[in-house]
């Protein structure tokens, strides 16, 4: 009998001591919904100085979708907290503001409230997930030079994505980023294009108008025009095909504008594309 015992007492230690090796690995290369949402989401940081609060830091631009957003600005201590559920913005009551309100006029301040408009563009500054409750609360900040809003103010808010019971601990990021995306979707837009672009155009229209200003010019001073060039056959379109390596999909795509780094698995973002590599070979494209 006791021959069988140190035989035995051996292989389980081989088997307990392979689990405890194999199972840290395992887990780890499955990257949690927090994880996900932030390497999608870049946080923005806020500074302060003697002239007030500034972004330091530029986040994620989003462009908000639906109104019905509160918000208060940067400066006070207190925040507003928006909810979304089914697809419907639900305010903060006209009780609660005034309850701050109230607060704030005991520091001598009067309270001031700020209601997002849609196309506004903000930058998110927080993110938390609760599997328990069902919920993402994302805070948001205003990018007033996006928005032209002068003197700025920086507003923020809270915003609380409600998930149906049960569903939040096992949805996937994809589903859970297409729930924000209906109120708060990804913006590609420079805060400075709009007038740079507006200020070449007009230069442009006026160097069209120049000639005419100045006179017809006679026929013999004109230029030759040079001839058009044939056209050119279109490139053919990038194709990502499963299986290909990091080196092969920036060969097709270009650099990304953000990778991702979770051990094993690398998210590689482009501006409408996101594709994921396991052990350096493509497997799956969003």
């Amino acid at each position: 009998m006791f021959r069988k015992i140190q035989k035995f007492i051996p292989v389980a230690c081989f088997v307990f001591v392979g689990a405890s090796l194999i199972s840290p690995l395992s887990f780890a290369q499955a990257p949690t919904l927090d994880e996900q949402l932030a390497a999608q989401y870049k946080l923005a940081k806020i500074g302060q100085d003697t002239g007030g609060y500034s972004v330091v830091d530029k986040g994620t631009l989003l462009a908000i979708q639906k109104g019905g957003i509160l918000g208060v600005p940067y400066s006070d201590q207190s925040i507003l907290s928006t909810k979304y559920e089914n697809g419907t913005v639900h305010s903060p009551s006209n009780a609660l503001s005034k309850t701050i309100g109230f607060g704030m006029k005991r520091f001598g301040k009067e309270q001031t409230t700020h209601l997002f408009a849609v196309g506004d563009k903000v930058y998110p500054s927080k993110i938390e997930v609760n599997a328990s409750k069902d919920t993402v609360t994302i805070g948001i900040v205003a990018c007033d030079t996006c928005n032209k809003t002068d003197p700025p103010t920086y507003n923020k808010a809270n915003i609380v994505f409600q998930f149906p019971k049960g569903t939040l601990a096992s949805a996937t990021a994809g589903s859970v980023e297409d729930t924000i995306g209906q109120l708060l979707a990804v913006s590609t837009d420079d805060s400075q294009q709009g007038g740079d672009q507006g200020g070449q155009q007009a230069a442009d229209q006026g160097n069209q108008q120049q000639p005419a200003d100045q006179g017809a010019q006679p026929a013999a001073a004109a230029a030759p025009q040079q001839p058009a060039p044939p056209d050119q056959p279109a490139p053919e379109p990038a194709s990502i095909d499963k299986g290909m390596t990091t080196d092969q999909v920036q060969a097709a795509l270009g650099k990304p504008d953000k990778i991702v780094n979770l051990g094993s698995k690398q998210i590689y973002v482009y501006k409408d594309l996101k594709v994921t590599f396991l052990n350096g070979k493509v497997s799956d494209v969003q």
